[in-house]
Formats: C-alpha cells, sequence, structure tokens
C-alpha cells in the first residue's frame, strides 16, 4: 500500500511539470535551448524545471516570484541531473572546519558535509557561437540561501570572473523553510565577452567565512537579448524609526540597476517595474545606519506593503578597547607594530589585532576599513605604497583567523593624513600608526 501511494505521488508531482512553453521549451529537458522566443533571441537552460525533483503544486507559476511549500531534505541527485543543479551544496569553508563558524547554521549543515560538496553549474555555448550579443541576464530557481541568518557571504564566479550583481542577492537572501524562489540577474556589458567561450561555467561558494550554509540550485537560464519582461511587480516600503516609530523621509530606497526612489513624508516610496522573485533594496538615509534587505516582488500583485526599520546612528554602537564607535567613527589600533621598512607584523602587532578579531566575531555583520600611515621621512611615493602593504598584512592576518577578507577594505594613506607635526621623534612615531574605521553597521 505504501508502495502504491508513492507511485500516485510521483505520477503527481510529475503532471505538475511535466510541460512545453514557448519561453522554456520542454520543462523536463535538462539542457534547452531556443531562438527566438518571447523572452529573448535566445534562451539556453540547464536543469529541469521542477523544484528539485518534488514538482509543483498545481497552477503554480515559478517564474511569477511565489515562493514554494516546504519540502523535504535531502533529496535524491539523479544521474541525468545537469552539475550544479538538484543537489544539496554547502560552502567549501565550513566543510573545511566546521568548528569556525560564525553563526548558527541551518539544518543542511547538520548532515554529512561530503556528501554536499559545490558543484560548477556547467552551461554549453555553441547555440550562441554566432550570435550578436548586446545584453544577458539570468534567471536562477534558488533554494535555502540564508546568508542573513547563517553570516555566510558567496561570491560567484562568471566564467571566472566575480559576477557582484550576483553576489549582492545571494548575500541578502534569507529562504528558511528550505523554500525555492526565482532571482533574475542582470549581466553587467563588461562581462558579455564571457559569453564567447565554449561553455559557460558558473560556481558559487562562500570560500571564506566558514559558515554552514547549505543550498540547491533547480535550474538556470541564459537570455541573450532580452527582450520586455512578462513578470513584472513593484515594491512598496515604509520606512520607519525603531527609536520612535515615526515614518522617515527622503530616505533614498535602491534596487541594484533596476531602479532607486525615496520616501516621501509618510515615510512611504514605490519603484515600479521589478522583475519579479527575490530583489535587493539598499536603504540609506542622513543620521541613520544603512540598511540592505531582501522582498518577494509578486507578478502583478499591487496590495503588498513592506515595513523598513532603520536605527539611529546613535542607538547602534560597537565597543572595542573600552571606546564605543558608531558607523563612520575611526580610532587608532595602539602597538601594531612592524619590522623596520617591511610589512612584517610584530609580536605586538598580532596581539593588538586579536582584539579586532575578538570584535568582528562579537559582531559578525560589521564591516571595517584598515587605514595605513606613515611620518614623512622618506619618498612620499614609497611611504603609501608601503602603508597599504602593511594594512594588507593585518586583513591576512585577520582572515587567516577566521575573518572573511570581504568584510576588510584597506587604504594605505602614506603621510598624507598625520595626526600631529612631524617635528620630533615623538610627534613622527604617532603619525606612524594603524586606523580601524566602521563602515557599515548591519
Amino acid at each position: 500500500m505504501k508502495n502504491l501511494f508513492f507511485v500516485i505521488l510521483i505520477l503527481y508531482s510529475l503532471k505538475t511539470f511535466a510541460q512545453t512553453t514557448a519561453n522554456d521549451g520542454d520543462w523536463s529537458k535538462q539542457l534547452e535551448t531556443l531562438k527566438s522566443t518571447p523572452e529573448a533571441d535566445y534562451m539556453i537552460r540547464i536543469g529541469d524545471i521542477d523544484n528539485l525533483g518534488y514538482g509543483w503544486p498545481e497552477n503554480f507559476d515559478p517564474f511569477s516570484g511565489r515562493s514554494t511549500d516546504f519540502h523535504d531534505w535531502p533529496f535524491r541527485i539523479l544521474p541525468e541531473d545537469a552539475k550544479g543543479t538538484d543537489r544539496v551544496m554547502i560552502s567549501s569553508s565550513f566543510a573545511k572546519n566546521q568548528d569556525r563558524q560564525p553563526c548558527l547554521g541551518d539544518g543542511y549543515s547538520t548532515g554529512d558535509v561530503n556528501m554536499f560538496k559545490v558543484v560548477p553549474l556547467e552551461m554549453p555555448l555553441a547555440s550562441i557561437k554566432d550570435a550578436n550579443i548586446n545584453s544577458a541576464a539570468l534567471l536562477m530557481f534558488v533554494d535555502d540561501f540564508q546568508s542573513p541568518s547563517t553570516c555566510s557571504r558567496f561570491r560567484v564566479w562568471f566564467n571566472g570572473k566575480r559576477l557582484t550583481p550576483a553576489e549582492k542577492i545571494f548575500d541578502g537572501i534569507d529562504q528558511s523553510g528550505p523554500v525555492g524562489k526565482i532571482i533574475f540577474i542582470k549581466i553587467p556589458d563588461d562581462m558579455l565577452p564571457l559569453l564567447r567561450k565554449d561553455k559557460l561555467v558558473i560556481s558559487i561558494d562562500d570560500s571564506s567565512t566558514y559558515a554552514g550554509d547549505g543550498y540547491a540550485i533547480d535550474f538556470v537560464k541564459l537570455l541573450i537579448n532580452p527582450k520586455p519582461y512578462k513578470y513584472l511587480g513593484p515594491l512598496k516600503v515604509y520606512v520607519r524609526n525603531t527609536a520612535n516609530q515615526e515614518p522617515i523621509k527622503n530616505v533614498s530606497v535602491s534596487v541594484l540597476e533596476f531602479g532607486e526612489a525615496k520616501t516621501n513624508s509618510d515615510g512611504r516610496a514605490r519603484i515600479n517595474g521589478l522583475y519579479a522573485g527575490l530583489v535587493i533594496a539598499d536603504f540609506s538615509a542622513k543620521d541613520f545606519i544603512s540598511k540592505t534587505q531582501s522582498f518577494d516582488v509578486i507578478a502583478g500583485e499591487e496590495e503588498n506593503e513592506y515595513e523598513v526599520w532603520l536605527d539611529p546612528l546613535e542607538n547602534v554602537k560597537v565597543e572595542i578597547e573600552g571606546k564605543e564607535l558608531m558607523e563612520g567613527e575611526s580610532l587608532v589600533l595602539n602597538n601594531i607594530q612592524f619590522k623596520v621598512a617591511s610589512a612584517e607584523l610584530l609580536k605586538e602587532g598580532k596581539t593588538e589585532l586579536n582584539k579586532v578579531v575578538n570584535l568582528m566575531k562579537q559582531y559578525p555583520k560589521i564591516e571595517i576599513e584598515l587605514s595605513g600611515h606613515t611620518s614623512s621621512e622618506g619618498d612620499a611615493k614609497m611611504n603609501k605604497e608601503l602603508s597599504l602593504k602593511r594594512v594588507e598584512s593585518c586583513r591576512k592576518y585577520l582572515s587567516d583567523n577566521g575573518i572573511s577578507e570581504d568584510r576588510i577594505s584597506v587604504v594605505g594613506y602614506g603621510s598624507d593624513k598625520p595626526i600631529a607635526p612631524n617635528d620630533t621623534e615623538q610627534n613622527r612615531a604617532l603619525n606612524r600608526r594603524v586606523e580601524l574605521k566602521i563602515t557599515r553597521i548591519q
């Protein structure tokens, strides 16, 4: 009886996705290529459109922007599945050292991580070899990315080059469930020549944070010269102050590459014509902490309005060495010492940087800038180069101790920004320093 029920369930699931459409061809194919579709001049898809093998609910359109229902895991990987699709993958840094994860992991990370290795997506490009490529976009049906909750930071490699618009989306997605949803990514113009190769290889991985964030991809579509898109919807937001619950006017709301707006006197803003699915919006306003948040845009739906809460600058601080810092504030890191005319850290410097390691583990979502400074002796150009090498050495030390380099920017000023006259050895020693600046608190 159980076997009969299982067969009926499988047949029902198959019925929900076994179809052929003008935009996507045969949904059951692992590789589909089409020319002159309603969506684009060319379409290439890898992975069958099957919700990771679970099938779609009746009348569910995976391109509408709606999330799937919760599904079970782990799911069965079939030999015919396209590389990198219909499988759980867990970031390589977590697989190397599970004890160093910065935040709580997800359910996938509690399993045998050796079963869930990252597998790059591979898409043959022979069908567009002679195409005149003016623009391109990716549509991906993604499942269970949870960067805000697990503190992961994904990097996306597009034929060997980082696809930063995709990284911003993946680092803002919080899909607990697990559930799946479509995302739309415009390919920057400077990356279009990468589509002239024999195949497109897309690698999605977090190789730096040790976060336990498992994820999956159902299918990937490449659109060459996309046409006006069918699945569009608005993003409507209501932005308020966490301190007094009042609306905030003149907040800049931006969806990278797609649109921007400012809130009115009632704290409301609207961006029309966004591609359905998960979108990432940035919020910034004077005297408030900047914020990035993900939203569901559903094709054709008008009623959804999302509340967004911003913290006043003075309400959010981090503490290091007994000093409280707000976003944008700096302090000198004492005792960061190097060998003379070298970027090699001395023991005292490592001890001081251990405090920064602890700070960034205590506040796993802050980002910092390390700036290097010298006194005025010697060649100005060489001083600037040395100051940069020294803070790069500091960043490497932090990275070696479990802090993602993506959270640390560095700049070398040389002698351009003294804090004391360069007239005595004591003052010159003050100018030889490393400063830490809080660039982002979220």
